[in-house]
């Protein structure tokens, strides 16, 4: 299908493309401004998805439950130097004291201060490698040497909002489809619009020998142009909105909204929303053009 997005004069003055008609073009400058930010949110949150999973998907926190200090940390001891011998184990570290008290201080208040308290020896793990095996490795070595010991995987914890961060992602992902679709839908009330306000305009042409096809391409030229321009002008708003926003979000200075930065790759999928969004409109207009000169003309 051949499309031309310069349309030519003659062209133009023929569908009155001089007069107060330009409000598809603002139209798709809106859309394309909601399209464009749900696109972004979605790309945002996905990055931001990945980070966590990366970030939690090697990390354990091994937990010693002992009332007896003594033998609390000689147990402690000896699974911190277990770990530390793995091969997979790229970081053991015991958790001190005084940040475990800091942590129970919202719930025990002053309390959580008192050294006669049994707090659980805690040791934080960082794996190589994340996998299932992996982490099924290090509770059977764990548990050979302290069955009483409890692995907790980060990863488990965060599934809660790791799912809730896909289901944004599959939104955002609904919503830049629903624009489409109202995209298409705009087109072909436009389009028929355009057939009734130059209906005369077009019997002439087709008493001259036009074909339905050379009327289609008149509409779909002058519709292509008026959802590329508002495209383009509704992503570029959208775009600055999008950077203000991740400008803001950075100096939160927390790590899971930082990992919402967009990469280059995905300025350069925004970008080509108008575009896409331009080609959709000019197949939407060819066919409702053509399906509504075979019914009514």
């Amino acid at each position: 299908m051949r499309v031309k997005l310069i349309t030519p004069a003659a062209d133009r003055r023929l569908l009155d493309e001089s007069r107060q008609t330009r409000s598809m073009m603002w139209i798709m400058a809106i859309m394309l401004f909601l399209t464009v930010l749900a696109a972004a949110f979605g790309l945002g949150t996905l990055a931001a998805a990945n980070v966590l999973d990366r970030q939690l998907a090697g990390r354990l926190t091994v937990q010693i439950v002992e009332a007896n200090e003594a033998v609390r940390n000689r147990d402690a001891a000896a699974v911190l130097a277990a770990l530390r011998a793995m091969p997979n184990v790229a970081r053991a570290a015991l958790v001190d004291r005084a940040e475990l008290v800091a942590l129970l201080r919202p719930w025990l208040g002053a309390d959580g201060a008192d050294p006669d308290l049994p707090v659980p020896a805690m040791i934080d793990v960082d794996l190589q490698a994340g996998s299932d095996a992996a982490v099924a490795r290090i509770e059977r070595s764990v548990h050979a040497m302290l069955p009483a010991a409890r692995i907790d995987r980060h990863e488990s914890w965060m599934s809660p909002v790791s799912n809730f961060m896909r289901l944004m992602i599959g939104l955002a992902l609904g919503l830049v489809l629903l624009m489409a679709a109202a995209t298409a839908t705009v087109v072909l009330l436009v389009g028929r619009a355009g057939l009734d306000t130059h209906r005369e305009t077009i019997e002439v042409l087709h008493m001259l020998g036009s074909t339905d096809l050379q009327v289609a391409r008149l509409f779909q030229r002058r519709i292509a142009l008026d959802t590329l321009y508002g495209g383009l002008i509704g992503t570029a708003l959208a775009m600055l909105t999008v950077a203000f926003v991740g400008s803001q979000l950075s100096s939160l200075g927390s790590d899971l909204l930082a990992g919402i930065a967009l990469a280059n790759r995905d300025w350069l999928l925004l970008l080509t929303l108008p575009i896409l969004f331009a080609l959709l409109a000019t197949v939407a207009a060819r066919f409702a053009v053509l399906a509504a000169l075979r019914r009514f003309l």
